[in-house]
């Protein structure tokens, strides 16, 4: 996905990536990051993995499209600003941003780790593009969540924070992060540490409701066995209520909603209700416009007004 939280206009190639020196790196780099950030490239000719991460790291800031910049600088003509920022081996890359550091790592990395890398500096300069671009480091965030990179997604998340401390979608979104990195003691202290303003928010109620689940996934039985004791006695409701529980937990969701509403269906007070109880609280976990929240709200209001 690409990213642009600059207001203006994306720069050309040539205001995007700049050799830099020492004479102009006060220009190039710390007055520049006043306005949108600027990635610094440590390199030198000799040095074999700078020869990999530089066209890398060209494309990635290219990609976002103005909402970075990149300075390369070469350690061997610019040893005086290597030495202030105690540069000990290269490739070494820093992000600057209202003239500080903000992040930075050493050594080749995956294009993978680049890229999160780039989308946090990205999202961390959005306090001068608006909601737009927020909108958009967030969704990037969410594509790395998708992706299984919940620790990328968690700092992606913060740095939007870091700009925005009320925003909703991305307080959400951390607290989904640290459900998928199986810390749910932080994603608990993170809801209930939320500020009042948002504490209500409809992201906020989807990440309570995955924090529920993630939690009963912990005490979820196995689903051959389960699926067995259902098959071997269609009312066993605490049976069926188990499997549901299981297939969410094995990431079968549209599996979890069939078996509620099969439950519903047989005895819909069962359990003070615990079958229509679990079916929100799944269609709170999932996106609204997801087919399995669509298909199973409508089935289960023909099964309440049948």
């Amino acid at each position: 996905m690409e990213l642009n939280l600059n207001a203006g206009a994306p720069a050309d190639d040539a205001d995007l990536i700049k050799d830099v020196s020492e004479a102009t790196f006060m220009s190039d780099v710390v007055e520049a990051s006043q306005t949108v950030p600027v990635i610094v490239d440590f390199w030198a000719p000799w040095c074999g993995p700078c020869k990999t991460l530089g066209p890398m790291l060209e494309d990635a800031v290219r990609a976002a499209k103005g909402a970075v910049r990149m300075a390369k600088v070469n350690v061997d003509e610019a040893q005086m600003i290597a030495g202030q920022l105690q540069i000990q081996s290269i490739p070494t890359v820093f992000a600057f941003h209202k003239g500080q550091p903000i992040d930075g790592f050493q050594g080749a990395v995956p294009q993978s780790e680049l890229k999160a890398f780039v989308d946090r500096v990205v999202a961390a300069g959005g306090g001068e593009a608006g909601g737009d671009g927020l909108a958009e480091a967030i969704e990037a965030a969410e594509e790395m969540l998708a992706e299984g990179a919940a620790a990328d997604a968690a700092q992606t998340f913060a740095a939007i924070l870091g700009e925005d401390p009320q925003n909703a979608a991305a307080y959400g979104g951390m607290v989904r992060a640290y459900i998928a990195a199986d810390d749910l003691e932080q994603a608990e202290a993170l809801l209930n540490g939320a500020p009042i303003e948002i504490s209500n928010a409809p992201e906020l109620e989807a990440a309570h409701a995955q924090l529920n689940l993630a939690k009963q996934a912990a005490d979820a039985g196995p689903v051959a066995d389960l699926t067995a004791a259902v098959e071997a006695d269609e009312n066993d409701h605490q049976a069926r209520f188990d499997l549901a529980q299981a297939l969410y937990a094995n990431g079968d969701a549209e599996g979890a909603v069939a078996q509620l509403l099969e439950l519903f269906k047989r005895d819909r007070e069962w359990n003070e209700g615990a079958a229509k109880t679990q079916l929100f609280t799944i269609f709170d976990a999932l996106k609204p416009e997801d087919p399995v929240v669509l298909n199973g709200r409508r089935k289960l209001s023909s099964l309440i007004f049948a």
